[in-house]
């Protein structure tokens, strides 16, 4: 490895995470854990993969910058190896390039695209390899997905200008990581606690606890010991209301989501019914109204206040 990147002060301790499917983590584990075993040694990089079941998972390298680049060229030729060898079986003639997803911080994407996207432009032309920031953000998370692919010399080339952005520009504010869901699990909040289904048990799930704790503290009239009912939606409670807030035209993008998903996940999560009234013609305002118990109101008041944080704040660089 080059030690010109060392020479800039950059030999500190820093963490990089990398967004997998199955399969490609599959080929780092390798046989009875020795492919990641190996890397660890030679790199003598911390290399630590998420739990299993789900379709995606998170791979987290840390250490020394000149360790984290050995053990990202050993990733990058490795998937280099695995695509050689699924071409030898298929008539394609042309070779894929390897790909990488990288997750950062959205507050740290402004500055690797640059003014006027300068800086992802010279990482393409520097490196030569491709180059892509998500535009969302990954799902109930701070973080965007930056997918870098080309020869492994060329990722290896690019991720080392990525980590002197990073260092360059930290995170601004609290970074709420990606983590990839199971395949989809439903939520039951019951007693002011939230479980998920996992198989035939419900498991305590305590960030969507916090969620659901604070929603609670953010309703004056609900006394803390009331138990709310074992399924959102189903909702025995007699005190339900409607909420009416007001959202600016060019936020409510954020709170619907791409096809609904980001509105459906609130009101699944909350458990309320949420109705966004069309625009009006000369109003720069939308009118969302919010019908439940008096928790799942909350709860969904709650879930759209952190959207909107999240997306002022995420995207106030670009």
């Amino acid at each position: 490895m080059e030690s010109k990147v060392s020479e800039s002060g950059l030999n500190v301790t820093l963490t990089i995470r990398l967004l997998m499917h199955g399969k490609e983590v599959g080929s780092i584990i390798g046989k009875k854990g020795e492919t990641v075993k190996k890397m660890r040694e030679e790199s003598g990089a911390r290399i630590n993969i998420s739990e299993g079941n789900c379709p995606e998972r998170i791979v987290t390298i840390t250490g020394p910058t000149d360790a984290i680049f050995k053990a990202f060229a050993m990733i990058a030729y490795k998937f280099e190896e695995d695509i050689i060898n699924s071409m030898s079986n298929s008539p394609a003639t042309s070779k894929p390039p390897v790909t990488l997803r990288l997750v950062v911080p959205a507050s740290q994407c402004g500055s690797l695209i640059g003014k006027g996207g300068s800086k992802i432009k010279e990482i393409r032309e520097s490196t030569g390899a491709q180059v892509q920031v998500a535009g969302d953000m990954l799902p109930n998370s701070t973080e965007r997905a930056v997918t870098i692919s080309g020869t492994p010399d060329a990722i290896i080339q690019c991720v080392k200008q990525i980590c002197v952005v990073m260092l360059e520009s930290p995170p601004k504010g609290a970074t709420i990581p990606y983590r990839p869901k199971p395949a989809s699990t439903p939520v039951i909040f019951s007693g002011g606690q939230a479980y998920t289904i996992q198989g035939q048990y419900a498991i305590p799930h305590p960030d969507l606890t916090k969620l659901h704790q604070l929603a609670m503290q953010q309703t004056p009239f609900t006394p803390l010991g009331q138990t709310t009912p074992a399924f959102p939606g189903m909702d025995a409670n007699p005190q339900a209301g409607t909420h009416e807030l007001t959202i600016p035209n060019d936020l409510i993008g954020c709170i619907i989501g791409r096809q609904g998903t980001k509105i459906n996940e609130i009101r699944q999560m909350s458990g309320a019914q949420i109705k966004i009234a069309n625009a009006m013609e000369g109003s720069a305002e939308r009118q969302i109204s919010i019908t439940g118990s008096l928790a799942s109101i909350s709860l969904a008041q709650y879930l759209i206040n952190a959207r909107l944080t999240s997306e002022v704040t995420g995207m106030g660089t670009l």
